[in-house]
């Protein structure tokens, strides 16, 4: 799935090039070519599939150029997760009744590669063995209140003692609440990651989002022919704007989930890409190579390759600077970025701003 705008990393994640597509870590590849990559060893190129948004088809055969137009899904319009992962499961099921269907968000960090693909071979195996909707949980190092959290119960009827039967899900607790859940140990982070049949997630479409079934499943002969693009293009304005979390996980009695620990964030937002730079001795994380700091601690600070900056006397401050944009706020002030971000949509300031 890369069709998001991540605007809470705004002003390096904008509309018009989001942060799927930028090298955030500074290693060299984007976050989209990272989880391309991550499943080089579950499964072959030629299975890979990207959903996006019209858009960005440019952006995404320019970083991955091994894939066939076919592989690109096209979004006319931003729908949530419901619609996007529907597109993909009738497209795949159309080509492979028997497939089982991975979903990853690409821009997520995963620094445990060999357990993450232990952990998907594993869902993989519980796939099989009937008709679950398995999601990936991540134990859980902080009352984080920007996660949805999994409350699971006991393991019977599966292959192994870490896959237990999901409860209930709760997206983005309050503090108060999010330390109830860290505290009880029955309560894990909600990954994003789905591992299903793809038949068993059509089946699931119909039972507790028949709308979106009924309009994607109209016409099931027109998916991977001439006509699939005319199709979907009819029918994503007719579609729900829903999450796949609230529609289908929330409701459905078969969820399952594979506890595990694989050096995960989902880097939403600088607090948590902060964590995964390297830092200077004084707590400074930077991604540029002239960044000059004096007495400053504790920041991010995020700047064109090539440019000069010289900062002094900040401590604890987001600092990012994007073609025409600069930020400079608190860190502990980041959940204002989106307010920052529609303020500057109603000034008449020039185009690509957000």
């Amino acid at each position: 799935m890369a069709g998001g705008v991540g605007s809470r990393l705004w002003p390096m994640s904008k509309t018009d090039y989001p942060k799927q597509f930028h090298d955030v870590l500074g290693v060299g590849k984007s976050l989209l070519q990272l989880t391309v990559e991550r499943f080089e060893k579950i499964c072959p190129i030629e299975h890979v599939f990207i959903v996006t948004s019209h858009e960005y088809f440019d952006l995404v055969k320019k970083q991955l150029p091994e894939l066939k137009d076919d592989q690109i899904l096209l979004e006319p319009s931003r729908k949530n997760t419901a619609p996007c992962i529907a597109y993909a499961a009738f497209k795949i099921h159309q080509k492979d009744a028997d497939a089982n269907i991975i979903v990853a968000p690409s821009d997520h960090l995963i620094l445990k590669q060999e357990a993450f693909e232990e952990t998907i071979q594993l869902a993989l195996q519980q796939a099989e063995n009937g008709e679950f909707l398995i999601t990936i949980g991540i134990k859980p190092s902080r009352p984080d209140t920007g996660y949805g959290y999994i409350q699971f119960t006991d393991d019977s009827g599966t292959v192994s003692e870490r896959i237990k039967k999901v409860k209930t899900f709760t997206e983005k607790p309050g503090l108060d609440l999010a330390e109830k859940f860290i505290e009880s140990g029955d309560f894990y982070w909600n990954s994003g990651i789905f591992v299903w049949r793809s038949k068993s997630i059509i089946d699931a479409f119909s039972a507790y989002l028949p709308e979106l079934f009924s309009l994607f499943n109209a016409d099931a002969s027109v998916y991977n022919t001439s006509s699939e693009k005319n199709f979907i293009n009819k029918i994503y304005p007719l579609c729900k704007s829903i999450s796949i979390d609230f529609g289908i996980m929330e409701k459905a009695d078969n969820v399952l989930v594979i506890l595990a620990d694989l050096g995960w964030s989902d880097l939403g937002t600088w607090g948590s890409l902060y964590e995964h730079i390297p830092h200077d001795e004084k707590g400074n994380a930077k991604i540029g190579d002239r960044v000059l700091t004096y007495d400053c601690k504790d920041n991010i600070i995020v700047m064109p390759k090539d440019k000069p900056a010289v900062i002094e006397g900040l401590m604890d401050y987001i600092v990012v600077e994007n073609e025409s944009v600069l930020l400079i706020c608190k860190r502990n002030s980041e959940q204002k970025i989106k307010q920052f971000v529609n303020d500057i949509k109603t000034k008449d300031w020039g185009k690509n701003l957000v």
